[in-house]
């Protein structure tokens, strides 16, 4: 099995490079023998607010999530959180906030680091 971590720092709009990330994701986590994880830090974390007006020419980046979610995880960075206010209660379903250390344990299982 293979083991891909994707670290993303962008903001929801304005750039296509984090999308295209968590497109990659999602299309690795289709495969089988291969665990995805995501963890959205900094501007990022706004990615996995739920309930986004999808600007016109902009993608749903909550079906881009759930396509995610099916087989592998999604984590939030508490500070990047908390630095703009946002809670558990508005994010995509099955997107959680990361615990302490969780970063660490998730870089070092990887066999493969991505950083967008």
């Amino acid at each position: 099995m293979s083991a891909f971590l994707f670290i993303i720092n962008d903001a929801s709009y304005g750039s296509e490079r984090a999308f295209n990330a968590l497109r990659l994701a999602g299309s690795l986590a289709a495969r089988k023998q291969v665990d995805v994880r995501v963890y959205l830090q900094s501007d990022a974390v706004s990615r996995a607010r739920a309930g986004q007006k999808v600007p016109i020419g902009h993608y749903n980046l909550e079906l881009v999530l759930a396509k995610i979610l099916r087989k592998g995880e999604v984590a939030l960075c508490s500070d990047g959180m908390d630095a703009r206010g946002m809670t558990e209660v508005e994010l995509v379903a099955g997107v959680r906030r990361a615990a302490p250390g969780e970063l660490d344990d998730w870089t070092i299982q990887a066999d493969k680091v991505l950083i967008f």
